[in-house]
């Protein structure tokens, strides 16, 4: 199931994982708090299925699941390795096995430390500045495992 992040009801997900109230979401956009409360419902069933199915189809056990965050921690079965699937407003489904990667030689150096960030951005949470793409994942997900 591919998240409908054009929707109306993903943009009130998003603002509330923002810090937004239900109150101010329905004030911002001129309709009823009990409107946006209905819209964010489905919106969590959405995500929460998604990530059960992420989790399912990557063969990893979930832990702990938060949809209103977006956040499923887990372990996966053939890896042995923590995991964690998160939804990223800019990057969409993501997900992130714990690992000790050779980042200097590996192509996608780059893309990780832009996904690194932007997914620390639309959370709210400071990461340290770090040229180490598994440093920076060890500790944005040490974070988020706090707050799931």
């Amino acid at each position: 199931m591919l998240l409908p992040t054009n929707e109306k009801q993903f943009e009130f997900w998003r603002m509330r994982r923002s810090g937004s109230s239900n109150i101010m979401i329905a004030n911002l956009l001129g309709i009823s708090r009990q409107a946006v409360s209905r819209a964010l419902l489905v919106m969590d069933e959405k995500i929460g299925t998604t990530l059960r199915d992420m989790a399912q189809a990557n063969q990893i056990a979930i832990d702990r699941i938060n949809a209103e965050r977006g956040v499923l921690i887990g372990r996966s079965i053939p890896f042995q390795a923590a995991a964690i699937i998160f939804v990223s407003e800019k990057h969409g489904m993501q997900v992130w096995y714990e690992h000790e990667g050779d980042c200097g030689a590996c192509q996608r150096y780059t893309e990780c430390i832009e996904l690194l960030w932007d997914y620390a951005t639309e959370l709210g949470i400071r990461i340290e500045k770090t040229a180490d793409p598994t440093k920076m994942a060890e500790e944005l997900f040490t974070k988020v495992k706090a707050v799931v």
